[in-house]
């Protein structure tokens, strides 16, 4: 049998600009996002007995609260994958979760394109680096950035990735930072929904989206400068937790917090001087203990 295990790493959105409303019903989007060190672990083992009715591909996972089932997009990765090469074996996949899941952290695309990869390599390179980008691109709209091993720029629905200037790469890679997540989780397709209700007003311009990208990659100024998310306003319209806290951070430790994605995940960048555990007992004092924090880097 053959095997592999891949790392899934999360991701943050250092800029996340939606501009506009897609015919397709998708919304376009200029985003700057940056895998991190803290992720998930899929596992993938093939050519085991093939299953006498059913689907050929299993999932197995450590959190009882995903999805093992059709939802689950490690499986349906394993599926389009199979239907666009005709590599038939039985797979099944171990994930040990790490990454919250409604958390605007990208868990879920990211363990789908871990299955891409791990199916591409069991299955001998059946996939060109082209081919597995836009099957990548179908399976979701940020799912092409997980297939980048570094911080990477997002257009149109987030299938259109590429690298930012070196310079800019210089100054995410290897910053740190603190993830944090309150107990409660955000759908996606709700946030979308409601920025669409809230438009034209809640979009950036994709003029506006450009330039602001444009000043920051081009020039010197630290990620700090660069934070931006079109979601804040919606989403902190509804869930008041999230700017009580942010604005307690700015005020007391000098940060700034973001929402990543559409939430309910957040992040500060941090500095050699951040007083990283004061910081950590001012997110558990406000959200409790059910609440995640995790430190990570800029992959």
């Amino acid at each position: 049998m053959a095997s592999v295990t891949i790392f899934s790493p999360a991701k943050i959105n250092l800029f996340l600009a939606v501009t506009g409303w897609r015919d397709d019903g998708y919304h376009e989007l200029v985003s700057v996002a940056a895998p991190l060190d803290f992720g998930d672990q899929l596992s993938a083992e093939a050519g085991g007995r093939r299953p006498a009715a059913g689907d050929r591909f299993s999932v197995e996972c450590n959190d009882p609260e995903v999805p093992v089932g059709e939802a689950n997009l490690v499986g349906r990765a394993a599926r389009m994958f199979a239907g666009r090469t005709g590599w038939d074996e039985p797979v099944h996949f171990q994930l040990a979760k790490r990454i919250p899941m409604s958390a605007g952290l990208g868990g879920g695309s990211s363990n789908a394109v871990a299955a891409l990869r791990a199916l591409n390599d069991i299955s001998g390179r059946r996939l060109a680096p082209d081919a597995l980008a836009d099957l990548a691109g179908r399976l979701g709209s940020d799912c092409a950035l997980f297939l980048r091993d570094g911080p990477a720029i997002m257009r149109g629905r987030g299938e259109r990735v590429e690298p930012p200037p070196a310079g800019a790469v210089r100054r995410l890679r290897g910053r740190r930072v603190l993830l944090f997540k309150p107990a409660f989780g955000i759908d996606t397709p709700w946030a979308y929904a409601r920025l669409a209700v809230q438009a034209p007003g809640s979009y950036l311009p994709a003029a506006e989206a450009e330039r602001r990208l444009a000043a920051w990659t081009e020039g010197d100024a630290p990620a700090e400068e660069l934070l931006f998310n079109s979601f804040e306003p919606v989403v902190f319209g509804k869930y008041l937790a999230l700017p009580a806290l942010m604005n307690q951070l700015r005020a007391e430790f000098g940060l700034a917090p973001l929402l990543s994605g559409s939430g309910s995940a957040g992040f500060v960048l941090l500095s050699p001087t951040t007083p990283v555990d004061d910081v950590i007992a001012r997110i558990r004092e406000a959200w409790g203990p059910a609440c995640f924090v995790q430190p990570a880097q800029i992959a």
